[in-house]
């Protein structure tokens, strides 16, 4: 960086430290930036309000009613996120089932209730301690899924750690860092090394809310495809992108659509 640069980079960090309300038009900024990166893809069927969206009913079958366990705490996923990984991993027989970023171990421990084999991944209690993560939530780390049998729990970094020898999954979660880069070499290294002809794909945290797209990660999905590969969508009512083999009948993205379906939420409390 020349020197005329870094001094305008300085100034220009100053200014929003004096007035932080100006980092709303940095990210505003950023956005519509990573939005026109993404608008690039009509061939996905990209718009200006995002990906095609299909119906959280459509992956649902009578059993598919109740997530557990779900924590409501700090980073985890929608009920609804978790209720669609079960419904995938139920519909495939003998589903084996494949995700990066374990956290507290709720995705992987709803899935497990219905899939024969569950595989997390996330980086070793070692690497986070050089990251400078508090002892604490390196503990925190499969907190639900480290009791369960049909849990293997892998240890490395997403962008070096060895897939090939894992073989074809059913169903695969993308929910690491959620940085374009990330995403982006996540996906394209998923589809190199796990994808099947029959293999479904979701990403977590492609919308900030249902309804709403996270431009960034939209970007670095499409980025990270193969260019002939199957048909990409959102699910109604969760934050998540979905990769499917086979099309799916889809409507167009709109936010303020007649909220229906509805849906009926019991809480019961797991000592």
């Amino acid at each position: 960086m020349t020197t005329s640069r870094l001094q305008k980079t300085l100034r220009g960090l100053a200014r929003i430290a004096r007035n932080p309300w100006l980092l709303n038009h940095v990210l505003a900024a950023d956005e519509t930036s990573w939005r026109q990166r993404v608008l690039v893809h009509t061939s996905r069927g990209m718009s200006a309000e995002g990906l095609p969206v299909v119906p959280l009913a459509k992956f649902l079958s009578p059993a598919d009613h109740t997530v557990r366990p779900f924590a409501f705490r700090d980073g985890g996923s929608l009920p609804t996120d978790l209720l669609l990984l079960r419904a995938l991993a139920r519909r495939a027989p003998a589903c084996r089932y494949f995700e990066i970023g374990t956290w507290r171990g709720e995705s992987a421990a709803n899935v497990a209730e219905v899939a024969a084999s569950v595989h997390t991944l996330n980086l070793s209690g070692e690497e986070m301690r050089t990251m400078g993560l508090s002892e604490r939530y390196i503990e925190l780390h499969g907190f639900f899924s480290r009791p369960l049998a049909n849990v293997t729990h892998l240890h490395g970094n997403s962008a070096t750690f060895q897939l090939a020898p894992l073989g074809h999954f059913d169903v695969v979660f993308i929910d690491g860092d959620h940085h374009y880069e990330s995403v982006r070499r996540d996906t394209q290294r998923v589809f190199e090394h796990l994808v099947g002809p029959n293999t479904v794909v979701v990403w977590h945290d492609a919308s900030q809310q249902p309804g709403k797209p996270r431009w960034e990660v939209l970007a670095g999905i499409l980025d990270g495809l193969p260019a002939a590969s199957g048909h990409l969508v959102q699910v109604e009512n969760t934050l998540c992108a979905l990769y499917s083999p086979v099309a799916l009948a889809t409507s167009p993205p709109d936010l303020f659509a007649d909220p229906a379906p509805s849906f009926e939420v019991t809480i019961r409390l797991n000592a």
